[in-house]
């Protein structure tokens, strides 16, 4: 079966691009730093990024110390960006999907995914082969959307008052696991649900012991400065796990 590679669509790759140009936005206020503050000492380290995107993480990593970088990915586009914005020695970039892990060898110390595993459908198969390209004992820290929201199929995310404030989430099909399709930049864009006992309980069945878990929530001063960060209180968007192979 064809693996999605949505970011190679060049109305959804354009927007992506202006929404992380920007500043003020989830990934740099929320995501970025509590996937960092999971991050163990890099130094002399190899590293595997699944999901690379254009190379940024893979940069970072190897100014704080990584020996070595592989960062994957399946869209052309973002490996384009990552070689020509973030190329060093240290790092290498392979075209691939999550779902080929098995051609590559192991050895690696840490595996670090952003926000790109709700993509993947064999989440199983996926966690099976990043605990075999670990050493004993090393960490596989992603993030992904957040179980509370990657459940939405359609409909309205929120009920608000009569002023349009929200009040709460809007959660359906919580239970119901498997493919949804929403619109972001492009219509059609697959990701899939899974509960959270799910992420957690696969892990632990491919042979991991859950380190930590991260809910990012913003502070009262972020919210004080950027308002509209407040519907966080009622549902967050991202769940990241640090995990160890045993």
């Amino acid at each position: 079966m064809a693996k999605q590679n949505i970011y190679d669509n060049e109305i959804f790759f354009e927007g992506y691009q202006k929404l992380r140009e920007r500043g003020v936005n989830a990934n740099n206020l929320f995501e970025i730093p509590a996937r960092y503050a999971l991050l163990p000492d890099l130094k002399g380290l190899r590293v595997l990024d699944l999901g690379c995107g254009m190379g940024d993480d893979c940069r970072e990593y190897i100014r704080r110390g990584a020996k070595e970088v592989v960062g994957i990915d399946i869209s052309e586009k973002m490996l384009e960006a990552a070689k020509a914005k973030n190329a060093d020695p240290g790092i290498t970039y392979i075209r691939m999907p999550m779902e080929d892990l098995y051609k590559l060898e192991g050895g690696f110390d840490v595996v670090v995914s952003s926000l790109a595993i709700h993509y993947v459908e064999d989440y199983k198969g996926v966690i099976r082969e990043v605990n075999r390209l670990l050493k004993k004992g090393g960490e596989f820290i992603f993030s992904q959307e957040h179980p509370v929201n990657s459940c939405y199929g359609g409909g309205e995310r929120w009920t608000k008052d009569e002023n349009g404030i929200k009040i709460y989430s809007n959660l359906a099909n919580y239970g119901i696991e498997g493919e949804r399709e929403s619109t972001w930049f492009v219509d059609n864009v697959k990701k899939y649900h899974r509960m959270f006992s799910t992420v957690i309980n696969d892990l632990i069945d491919a042979g991991f012991a859950i380190e930590r878990l991260t809910e990012p929530v913003p502070t009262k001063e972020l919210v004080a400065k950027y308002p509209d960060y407040y519907d966080l209180y009622h549902r967050p968007d991202f769940l990241l796990v640090k995990a160890r192979k045993i």
